[in-house]
């Protein structure tokens, strides 16, 4: 089990960003979640197999179309055996 925290920086709020980022890890079957920040970042918090999550991460510096993702902050954390993905 791996478990992350990212900061996700650039054109990332109001691109649809946390509803894609919900779907893309319900599908991944991750549990965490994700939202805005004051300052426009996405913060999102995955934890789950260490390759789903990985690939979580992969798709963060993509992000979905009409996003411009400049960089993302990652930061490994201990799992808590959380569940379900949510949109805060």
């Amino acid at each position: 089990m791996r478990r992350v925290r990212a900061r996700v920086h650039g054109r990332v709020q109001g691109v649809f960003f946390r509803a894609e980022t919900r779907s893309r890890a319900q599908s991944l079957g991750l549990a965490g979640s994700v939202r805005n920040l004051p300052d426009g970042t996405v913060e999102v918090v995955a934890e789950g197999e260490d390759d789903r999550v990985g690939s979580l991460v992969d798709w963060l510096g993509r992000g979905p179309a009409g996003a411009q993702v400049e960089r993302v902050e990652v930061v490994e954390e201990q799992p808590v055996g959380e569940s379900g993905f949510q949109v805060r």
